[in-house]
């Protein structure tokens, strides 16, 4: 007997073991496997003439939802991988993502008070110096520290509990996100617009939040100093 017969009696044993119409199978396997495509009635009829046969995915689901094992013939056929089966989807896998090389530089994520005093102090944070360490690339600078985001006036960009790593050797440019203290030696992070040059020749620029909600800053009006540029942003992606 062929491999696809066996297959085939095999679908039709388990689907009839079980109680189900084509349509249940169908149905509940749409469930298991997250799409409706692939496995309709019709495709389910198909597999049980063997006028084709089931996929890896699908042979697993169908043995799952029956509670039927699957034969030891197919078992020794999907070991052996044969080119003629369609066991195994052939559509392009989609190879989009490599190990990435983990930092090996500890950084400390500091406070805003500790960020706003950062250009008045001498030698740079150490990673036991804030809240939190983690762990960057060797390119940026002694002076490279990270902040947690707080509040929503960064949102949907930037949401609370995300952390930035801060570079204050880059010069900010239109559009950087920054983090820049005020005359309290607070720091904010917000998005750097630049508005032009006072009689001094000094920046002048505001701090533009992505939240309308809040309010923009100018540093003509306001004593504001950019501490550092966004060079990093890191995100969980579930929050406890």
């Amino acid at each position: 007997m062929e491999i696809k017969d066996v297959i085939a009696k095999w679908v039709r044993a388990a689907r009839a073991t079980a109680g189900m119409s084509g349509a249940d199978l169908g149905a509940k396997m749409a469930l298991l496997l997250g799409s409706e495509r692939g496995h309709s009635k019709a495709n389910i009829s198909h597999w049980e003439t063997g006028k084709h046969s089931p996929n890896l995915r699908q042979l697993l689901a169908i043995a799952k939802i029956t509670a039927q094992p699957l034969p030891d013939e197919i078992r020794q056929e999907m070991a052996m991988e044969p080119p003629h089966l369609s066991l195994v989807s052939t559509t392009p896998f989609d190879q989009n993502a490599r190990a990435a090389k983990l930092g090996s530089r500890a950084i400390p994520v500091i406070s805003s008070i500790q960020a706003g005093a950062l250009k008045e102090i001498v030698s740079p944070y150490s990673p036991g110096d804030g809240s939190a360490t983690i762990y960057v690339d060797e390119g940026y600078s002694r002076w490279a520290f990270a902040l947690e985001i707080e509040g929503d006036s960064m949102s949907p960009d930037y949401l609370p509990g995300d952390i930035v790593v801060i570079e204050p050797e880059w010069e900010p440019r239109p559009g950087d996100c920054v983090a820049a203290k005020n005359g309290k030696q607070e720091a904010t992070f917000k998005k750097y617009r630049l508005r032009g040059t006072d009689a001094q020749g000094n920046d002048i620029f505001e701090l533009v939040p992505i939240n309308e909600n809040y309010p923009t800053v100018r540093s003509d009006e306001v004593p504001l100093k950019v501490i550092g540029v966004m060079a990093e942003l890191r995100r969980k992606t579930r929050r406890r």
